[in-house]
């Protein structure tokens, strides 16, 4: 995966890199996993903005992606590495043994023609899918399960990878992204590697309508406004605004919002601030 720089011929070209797309083998979807995605623009049923900055944006279809990876001891290969709009990272488009087509998240490295596999008895190489009680310590893996048989629900942005640490009774630990130490039931599956497109990340947008294309809106910063639209909002001249707080009081930059007494508490090991000090 890599970058492209433009060539400067307008102002918006100047910055702005893209991805240069060398990975994908495959332009049009599969059709038989498409499905239609409705634009809300950040409304809810009543039609009110519940969702800040959203709308518009390019239209797009939802690619159906198997986050269980449930066909177990059936090989599958490669067939494609496709772009879905919906996410930031590749996804690979597997045709099974038996004759079914199922679209994944595309771990890094994986090419056209590999054969991957799921289940216990899977080996540990990239791109195959097993129970995290299985796999051997310190291995990197995405595309994590919370709860046995719900999907996978962490890592699975681009770039993105937790790292096996431990195994304890019927759980084992895993480090997080986000710098978060946490258990997970050890017969929770996940996928072997990294995620693709690692370079997302440094993507440079260059100007502010590629941002609408996507389907974000402008923002006003709450210093910009007056002192009944915001809390940070008024002051004479140039002021800083406070304490910085949301346009309904609720304090940031460091207020723990995170409830007291959480069910899931007792599965952290170690929070991720841990990790800025």
């Amino acid at each position: 995966m890599a970058l492209k720089k433009l060539k400067p011929v307008t102002p918006g070209s100047r910055q702005r890199s893209v991805s240069a797309f060398d990975t994908i083998t495959k332009s049009e979807p599969e059709k038989s996993l498409l499905a239609p995605v409705k634009n809300k623009g950040g409304r809810n049923s009543r039609g009110r903005i519940t969702v800040r900055h959203q709308g518009g944006g390019h239209k797009r279809r939802y690619r159906k992606i198997d986050f269980k990876r449930n066909k177990i001891g059936i090989p599958a290969t490669v067939a494609s590495i496709e772009y879905d709009p919906n996410r930031t990272a590749r996804i690979a488009l597997l045709v099974y043994a038996d004759g079914e087509k199922r679209y994944i998240i595309a771990p890094d490295g994986v090419t056209v023609g590999q054969t991957l596999h799921n289940g216990p008895d899977a080996t540990p190489d990239t791109g195959n899918c097993m129970p995290l009680q299985n796999m051997p310590l310190g291995t990197f893996v995405h595309a994590i399960e919370m709860k046995p048989g719900k999907g996978a629900q962490m890592a699975r942005s681009a770039g993105t990878f937790a790292q096996l640490t431990a195994k304890e009774g019927k759980y084992v630990t895993l480090k997080l992204p986000s710098g978060e130490v946490r258990m997970v039931p050890g017969v929770c599956v996940a996928t072997i590697g990294t995620t693709s497109n690692p370079d997302h990340m440094n993507i440079d947008w260059g100007k502010a309508g590629r941002k609408r294309w996507l389907g974000v809106r402008p923002k006003t910063r709450g210093v910009a406004m007056n002192p009944i639209d915001h809390p940070m909002g008024g002051g004479e001249g140039r002021a800083s605004g406070g304490h910085p707080r949301s346009p309904w009081g609720q304090p940031a930059k460091g207020f723990k919002t995170r409830k007291k007494k959480k069910q899931s508490d007792k599965m952290i090991v170690r929070r991720r601030s841990a990790k800025k000090r």
